[in-house]
């Protein structure tokens, strides 16, 4: 990430989501991406097809999503997430209830607890994201010593679950954060709010239709250069 873009881009807001039509599909040209605003002064970066960013001067947040798009229907929800502070920002004890997610119905849900968890049926959100989960280890570079996010441990595990996790601009911190989705999950836009000291990161992440993901599947690398461009010509 550079520096200049960062402090030119920040005061724009903007991320990007999704929302492709079937009619996309079938169009000639590549579907253009829309970027709408978080709400917050942020900017952000694709990693991969389930793999989104966001920052700002304050803080990183990462999350990988693949197993959430592929819960439609359940009521438990998976993110893999990472997190640090940015360079010359100071080390902050981040809390369990700083983490919530917004759901396409404008409802925001805060982070299971530790027997919220335990008690529900996360055992197999677990063996699925063994099978299915994607890199989340694209930090800034100052981030290079690993740090384990623990809110969550299950009874039989040797790790153990905490309610606090230490940032540091050294630190890359990353765990699976867990959400109970009254309703079941359903298709459309998500967030992912993170509370840092001064400031709140929004890290989108959409879940797809299989015709959507068809559409960025088709059109990844044009997407992707798509979104570079958008904030080079902010630059």
């Amino acid at each position: 990430m550079k520096e200049a873009s960062l402090l030119s881009l920040v005061a724009l807001g903007l991320v990007l989501t999704f929302p492709l039509s079937v009619g996309d599909a079938r169009a000639q040209e590549p579907p253009k991406v829309k970027i709408p605003e978080p709400g917050v002064p942020q900017i952000m970066t694709m990693e991969g097809r389930f793999v989104r960013a966001a920052y700002n001067n304050e803080g990183y947040a990462i999350l990988g999503y693949r197993v959430a798009n592929d819960s439609i229907g359940e009521e438990w929800l998976l993110l893999e997430v990472g997190l640090t502070v940015r360079d010359g920002v100071p080390d902050y004890t981040m809390t369990r209830d700083a983490l919530s997610i917004e759901t396409p119905d404008a409802q925001t849900i805060a982070m299971a607890t530790l027997k919220e968890y335990r008690e529900g049926p996360t055992s197999a959100l677990e063996n699925r994201a063994k099978m299915q989960r994607d890199s989340i280890n694209y930090f800034p570079p100052d981030a290079v010593r690993a740090c384990r996010i623990g809110f969550f441990a299950e009874l039989s595990s040797p790790e153990k679950a905490w309610d606090q996790v230490d940032l540091s601009s050294e630190r890359a911190c990353m765990g699976r954060l867990f959400f109970h989705v009254p309703g079941k999950i359903a298709y459309g836009q998500y967030w992912l709010n993170v509370k840092f000291e001064k400031s709140v990161v929004r890290v989108p992440f959409r879940i797809l239709t299989d015709e959507e993901y068809k559409v960025l599947d088709k059109n990844y690398k044009s997407i992707e250069k798509q979104v570079e461009e958008a904030f080079k010509k902010k630059d």
